[in-house]
């Protein structure tokens, strides 16, 4: 439900925008959603494993994983900065040239902003509206996503990970996703893993999300099957190193991750009012990419087939993963 508000809530804002044109919209609503895309791929890297010993053939682990990442420090993040030269008809009413406005992650409100052309021989129309602001107006300073995770041993130190979140609709807004992974522990093959106290594997897991959120029109804007649909992928390398211990272990990792994000903007958007009074179907979708090295730190906790993991991952968006798991061997 907090993945759709944060994927929904940060994008139903942009419809008023394409009141200033279709290029103008597009131009601000790629700016304005870029931190969103970036921070939920960096998100769906996280939380592949919690050791560095894969499961034994036959073994297996079911986990109820959350991931939560921050974004409230990031002003980088929640503001970008709007230069209307770079627009055709955008224009700040107070008359700035350029100023920082917020991008769906962010908390500034009120700002209002014109377009202005000739419609007619002497004939001069003019809308003013607000921008919309982002997440952090509503109190929303992380993203998060949830899922189940399935790990299962097979032969020669290779585990085989399953993750997913069956599709949940909520108002007007709906989301699901799903993801595949492969362990290999590199100290299976060494005569002396018996006796090594820790264990190096291999990870590199694939994520895929897709939402959809219906739009409410705005006063500017009317129409029909107004909605975005998002579908956002994102692939993790990692190499770890964990203790093999009892009851407590340690583990980290180093690695990378790559992604893409794709925003398809649909539906029968009529501009009622101002210059630019039109009908777009379909209008523009926007095609973003993030990645980046990444380092996790974190430690588990065995208690029979109950477990406990909880690791904290620097990156370009950090991340916490806590885990609730279930196992045997």
């Amino acid at each position: 439900m907090l993945a759709i508000g944060v994927q929904g809530w940060a994008q139903s804002g942009i419809s008023s925008i394409l009141a200033a044109g279709l290029a103008d919209a597009e131009h601000f609503t790629t700016d304005y959603i870029a931190p969103l895309s970036e921070g939920t791929l960096h998100n769906l890297a996280n939380g592949w494993y919690n050791s560095g010993e894969a499961k034994p053939l036959g073994g297996f682990e079911i986990s109820i994983v959350g991931n939560i990442s921050p974004f409230n420090s990031k002003q980088d993040k929640k503001n970008f900065v709007l230069n209307t030269a770079d627009y055709e008809s955008l224009q700040f009413v107070d008359g700035s040239g350029s100023k920082a406005v917020s991008s769906a992650l962010g908390d500034l409100e009120d700002i209002q902003v014109f377009v202005e052309a000739e419609i007619a021989p002497g004939v001069t129309a003019r809308e003013e509206f607000d921008l919309p602001s982002g997440l952090a107006s509503e109190n929303v300073n992380f993203i998060p996503t949830g899922y189940i995770q399935v790990g299962i041993g097979l032969i020669k130190g290779t585990e085989l990970k399953a993750r997913f979140l069956p599709k949940i609709n909520v108002d007007d807004g709906s989301v699901g996703f799903y993801g595949f992974g492969l362990q290999h522990e590199f100290t299976q093959h060494l005569r002396t893993r018996r006796v090594l106290p820790v264990a190096v594997s291999g990870v590199i897991g694939y994520t895929r999300i897709d939402a959809s959120y219906d739009f409410t029109s705005s006063d500017l804007i009317s129409g029909n099957d107004q909605r975005v649909d998002v579908a956002m992928s994102s692939w993790a390398f990692q190499a770890v190193v964990s203790t093999k211990l009892p009851v407590i272990n340690f583990y980290g990792g180093v690695g990378y991750m790559t992604g893409k994000s794709t925003s398809d903007v649909l539906g029968t958007y009529i501009v009622q009012s101002g210059p630019f009074q039109t009908t777009y179907t379909d209008p523009f979708n926007i095609e973003q990419r993030a990645s980046g090295v990444r380092g996790t730190v974190g430690a588990k906790l065995k208690l029979g087939f109950f477990r406990l993991h909880a690791d904290y991952t620097l990156a370009a968006f950090n991340n916490l993963s806590v885990g609730l798991n279930f196992g045997f061997r």
